[in-house]
Protein backbone atom coordinates (compact mmCIF):
# COMPACT_ATOMS: atom_id res chain seq x y z
CA UNK A 1 0.00 0.00 0.00
CA UNK A 2 1.32 3.36 -0.59
CA UNK A 3 1.96 5.83 1.88
CA UNK A 4 1.01 9.65 1.55
CA UNK A 5 3.76 11.38 2.92
CA UNK A 6 2.24 15.32 2.41
CA UNK A 7 -1.25 13.81 4.59
CA UNK A 8 -2.29 11.92 6.87
CA UNK A 9 -5.60 9.86 5.89
CA UNK A 10 -7.26 8.36 8.91
CA UNK A 11 -8.99 5.62 6.84
CA UNK A 12 -7.51 2.55 8.38
CA UNK A 13 -9.20 0.18 11.86
CA UNK A 14 -6.72 -0.52 14.30
CA UNK A 15 -8.30 -3.20 16.88
CA UNK A 16 -6.47 -3.11 19.99
CA UNK A 17 -7.57 -5.35 23.52
CA UNK A 18 -6.35 -8.41 25.62
CA UNK A 19 -4.82 -11.46 24.02
CA UNK A 20 -7.51 -13.59 23.16
CA UNK A 21 -10.17 -11.12 22.40
CA UNK A 22 -10.48 -11.63 19.08
CA UNK A 23 -8.54 -9.02 17.64
CA UNK A 24 -7.25 -11.28 14.61
CA UNK A 25 -10.77 -13.16 13.93
CA UNK A 26 -12.94 -10.08 14.28
CA UNK A 27 -10.75 -8.41 11.83
CA UNK A 28 -10.38 -10.71 9.22
CA UNK A 29 -14.36 -10.45 9.30
CA UNK A 30 -14.17 -7.03 9.25
CA UNK A 31 -12.11 -6.61 6.39
CA UNK A 32 -14.54 -9.02 4.43
CA UNK A 33 -17.56 -7.27 5.29
CA UNK A 34 -16.46 -3.65 4.88
CA UNK A 35 -14.14 -4.69 1.89
CA UNK A 36 -11.04 -3.90 3.51
CA UNK A 37 -7.17 -5.52 3.52
CA UNK A 38 -6.32 -6.90 6.78
CA UNK A 39 -3.34 -7.50 8.26
CA UNK A 40 -1.77 -8.79 11.44
CA UNK A 41 0.99 -7.02 13.31
CA UNK A 42 1.90 -9.91 15.32
CA UNK A 43 2.57 -11.71 11.74
CA UNK A 44 4.38 -8.75 10.92
CA UNK A 45 7.27 -8.97 13.64
CA UNK A 46 8.13 -12.64 13.34
CA UNK A 47 8.41 -11.90 9.58
CA UNK A 48 10.66 -8.98 10.28
CA UNK A 49 12.02 -10.32 12.85
CA UNK A 50 11.99 -14.18 11.70
CA UNK A 51 11.31 -15.76 15.14
CA UNK A 52 8.12 -16.55 17.13
CA UNK A 53 7.05 -13.93 19.14
CA UNK A 54 7.87 -16.48 22.30
CA UNK A 55 11.31 -16.79 21.12
CA UNK A 56 12.04 -12.83 20.50
CA UNK A 57 10.44 -12.58 24.12
CA UNK A 58 12.49 -14.94 25.46
CA UNK A 59 15.76 -13.94 23.53
CA UNK A 60 14.75 -9.93 24.31
CA UNK A 61 13.05 -9.68 27.38
CA UNK A 62 9.49 -7.53 27.46
CA UNK A 63 11.44 -4.48 27.45
CA UNK A 64 13.68 -5.54 23.90
CA UNK A 65 10.31 -7.04 22.50
CA UNK A 66 8.35 -3.92 23.22
CA UNK A 67 10.68 -1.29 21.66
CA UNK A 68 10.52 -4.02 18.20
CA UNK A 69 6.96 -4.06 18.24
CA UNK A 70 6.99 -0.29 18.90
CA UNK A 71 9.21 0.13 15.68
CA UNK A 72 7.15 -2.21 13.31
CA UNK A 73 3.86 -0.17 14.29
CA UNK A 74 5.98 2.92 13.79
CA UNK A 75 6.59 1.65 10.17
CA UNK A 76 2.90 0.79 9.44
CA UNK A 77 1.91 2.47 6.38
CA UNK A 78 -1.62 1.36 5.27
CA UNK A 79 -5.00 2.44 3.64
CA UNK A 80 -8.56 1.02 4.05
CA UNK A 81 -6.72 -1.46 6.07
CA UNK A 82 -8.15 -3.44 9.43
CA UNK A 83 -5.23 -3.51 11.48
CA UNK A 84 -5.11 -6.26 14.51
CA UNK A 85 -2.37 -5.11 16.83
CA UNK A 86 -0.48 -7.33 19.92
CA UNK A 87 -1.84 -7.47 22.83
CA UNK A 88 1.22 -5.22 24.33
CA UNK A 89 1.03 -2.62 21.48
CA UNK A 90 -0.19 -0.42 24.48
CA UNK A 91 2.91 -0.16 25.60
CA UNK A 92 4.61 1.59 22.81
CA UNK A 93 3.41 5.56 23.06
CA UNK A 94 4.87 6.47 20.26
CA UNK A 95 3.39 3.20 18.19
CA UNK A 96 0.16 3.98 19.66
CA UNK A 97 0.62 7.76 18.50
CA UNK A 98 1.19 6.89 14.97
CA UNK A 99 -1.71 4.12 15.07
CA UNK A 100 -3.39 6.98 15.73
CA UNK A 101 -2.69 9.29 13.15
CA UNK A 102 -3.16 6.60 10.66
CA UNK A 103 -6.18 5.09 11.87
CA UNK A 104 -9.86 4.95 14.11
CA UNK A 105 -8.18 3.08 17.37
CA UNK A 106 -11.11 0.67 18.59
CA UNK A 107 -10.78 -1.23 22.18
CA UNK A 108 -12.78 -4.72 21.77
CA UNK A 109 -13.62 -5.08 25.42
CA UNK A 110 -14.21 -8.18 27.36
CA UNK A 111 -14.55 -9.25 30.85
CA UNK A 112 -11.92 -10.93 32.94
CA UNK A 113 -14.11 -14.26 33.62
CA UNK A 114 -14.31 -14.88 29.46
CA UNK A 115 -10.73 -14.21 28.76
CA UNK A 116 -10.41 -17.01 31.57
CA UNK A 117 -12.67 -19.48 29.62
CA UNK A 118 -10.72 -18.64 25.90
CA UNK A 119 -6.77 -18.60 27.69
CA UNK A 120 -6.73 -21.51 29.21
CA UNK A 121 -3.04 -22.08 28.74
CA UNK A 122 -2.14 -18.41 29.14
CA UNK A 123 1.44 -18.66 30.40
CA UNK A 124 2.01 -20.82 26.89
CA UNK A 125 1.26 -17.89 24.75
CA UNK A 126 3.77 -15.69 24.48
CA UNK A 127 2.28 -12.67 25.96
CA UNK A 128 4.66 -9.30 27.28
CA UNK A 129 4.33 -8.79 30.97
CA UNK A 130 5.76 -5.73 31.42
CA UNK A 131 5.80 -5.81 35.54
CA UNK A 132 7.65 -8.18 37.58
CA UNK A 133 5.27 -8.87 39.71
CA UNK A 134 2.14 -9.58 37.06
CA UNK A 135 1.92 -13.14 36.91
CA UNK A 136 -1.64 -13.70 36.21
CA UNK A 137 -4.11 -13.11 33.30
CA UNK A 138 -5.94 -10.87 36.47
CA UNK A 139 -2.77 -9.19 36.88
CA UNK A 140 -2.03 -8.62 33.33
CA UNK A 141 -6.00 -7.28 32.26
CA UNK A 142 -5.64 -4.92 35.59
CA UNK A 143 -2.22 -3.52 33.93
CA UNK A 144 -3.41 -3.18 30.58
CA UNK A 145 -7.26 -2.30 30.48
CA UNK A 146 -6.57 1.37 31.93
CA UNK A 147 -4.15 1.76 28.82
CA UNK A 148 -6.58 0.39 26.22
CA UNK A 149 -9.22 2.86 27.84
CA UNK A 150 -6.58 5.61 27.54
CA UNK A 151 -5.68 4.63 23.64
CA UNK A 152 -9.20 3.97 22.22
CA UNK A 153 -10.95 6.06 20.48
CA UNK A 154 -14.39 3.64 20.72
CA UNK A 155 -14.56 1.05 23.01
CA UNK A 156 -17.13 -1.99 21.89
CA UNK A 157 -17.80 -5.25 24.38
CA UNK A 158 -17.37 -7.77 22.47
CA UNK A 159 -18.36 -10.57 25.22
CA UNK A 160 -20.57 -13.42 24.42
CA UNK A 161 -21.51 -12.14 20.81
CA UNK A 162 -20.47 -14.19 17.91
CA UNK A 163 -17.64 -12.91 15.42
CA UNK A 164 -20.08 -11.76 12.76
CA UNK A 165 -22.06 -9.43 15.86
CA UNK A 166 -18.69 -8.29 16.86
CA UNK A 167 -18.03 -7.17 13.78
CA UNK A 168 -21.09 -5.97 13.31
CA UNK A 169 -20.77 -3.78 16.71
CA UNK A 170 -17.47 -1.83 15.58
CA UNK A 171 -19.40 -1.01 12.31
CA UNK A 172 -22.05 0.49 14.45
CA UNK A 173 -19.81 2.22 17.02
CA UNK A 174 -17.78 3.60 14.16
CA UNK A 175 -20.64 5.20 12.63
CA UNK A 176 -21.98 6.53 15.66
CA UNK A 177 -19.14 7.88 16.36
CA UNK A 178 -18.74 9.32 13.22
CA UNK A 179 -22.71 10.98 13.01
CA UNK A 180 -22.23 12.03 16.59
CA UNK A 181 -18.75 14.27 14.97
CA UNK A 182 -20.57 15.42 12.34
CA UNK A 183 -23.35 17.12 14.50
Amino acid sequence: MAQESDRTVRDNIVLIGMPGVGKSTIGVVLAKMMNYDFVDVDLLIQQRMDKTLQRLIDSLGPDGFIEVEGNVLCDLAFNNTIISTGGSAIYSPAGMEHLAQIGHVVYLKIGLDELHVRLPEFAERGVVMREANCASLADLYEERVPLYERYAEVTVDVGGVSITEAAEKVIAALKDKDQKERS
